[in-house]
């Protein structure tokens, strides 16, 4: 992170946020965890920042450009806002008609749009990659046992229509069991697509016993890279392994895995495997 002063986290839900302010604050990295009212962990109030409601980017811009920040990092869930309701200060009221011009065309477009408005008042946006290296999935076999070429046949497939949706602006993520697609992501999210496929009859889908099938997540081909990047923590392992599913596959590089230590023991408990492949070639 050279070249920047400070850096200013902007917080949504989850533990994505809270292990990026522990690294800033562990590796001396100065640091503004900039919270959404109402939506952030309370373990972030304990690090230097504030606190403001979503729409009040006046407010929000003055607090960090007051404690010296010159570069953000966005991370964690912010579901798409009733804008009915949102009661914006005079910074937030002229950029939300062109958030909102935006939104029609898809998540990433109203993500590019949230990224222009703090481009505008000077600050240089990062991605969380960039300041958690050590969390981007790497290539091979991350847990559990490698996976059989019937597996191999779903990841093929899962990855492919993960490519598509994404293509669409849809979602990320893709469950694909004996070459037949049972699920896809859209606005609901990843642990709910899985919720879903559970819901599905055990012929379909794998059991605990046999376990048959995998969930894919890769960024979208439209993707704007340094907000949004797919992640994996406990919560979709322990998502996968009730669907019946054998393992998770993810983008090299191209996702996060959150808490791995713990990813990888959940997984190896559970018998599914997680793998990262390369999308240059087939995987």
């Amino acid at each position: 992170m050279t070249g920047f002063s400070k850096l200013g986290i902007i917080a949504g839900a989850g533990d994505l946020p809270v292990l990026l302010a522990q690294h800033c604050r562990d590796s001396g990295m100065p640091v503004h965890v900039s919270r959404i009212k109402g939506m952030t962990d309370p373990r972030l109030a304990l690090f230097p920042g504030s606190e403001c409601a979503l729409a009040n980017f006046g407010e929000r811009i003055k607090a960090l450009k007051a404690d010296g920040v010159d570069a953000l990092v966005f991370a964690g869930l912010v579901n798409r806002p009733d804008f009915s309701t949102l009661k914006p200060d005079l910074r937030g009221a002229l950029a939300l008609p062109r958030i909102m011009s935006e939104m029609r065309k898809g998540d990433d477009a109203l993500l590019r749009a949230v990224l222009a408005e703090f481009e505008r008042e000077g600050f240089a946006i990062v991605g969380t990659d960039e300041v958690l290296a050590d969390l981007l999935a790497e290539e091979g076999l991350l847990a559990g046992k490698a996976p059989t070429e019937a597996h191999m046949e779903d990841v093929r497939k899962a990855m492919t229509i993960a490519a598509e949706i994404g293509r669409l602006d849809i979602g990320q993520g893709a469950v694909v069991v004996d070459g037949l697609v049972l699920a896809v992501e859209a606005q609901e999210g990843t642990d709910r697509m899985l919720a879903r496929v559970h819901d599905l009859s055990t012929h379909i889908r794998g059991t605990r016993v046999e376990r048959r099938g995998v969930l894919a997540k890769r960024p979208k081909p439209v993707q704007e890279r340094r907000v949004d990047l797919p992640t994996i923590g406990v919560k979709t392992v322990e998502g996968a392994s009730r669907a019946g599913l054998a393992g998770i596959v993810v983008e090299a590089g191209g996702a996060l895995v959150i808490d791995r230590n713990n990813v990888i023991a959940a997984a190896e408990e559970a018998g599914l495997f997680v793998l990262g492949v390369t999308l240059d070639a087939p995987p």
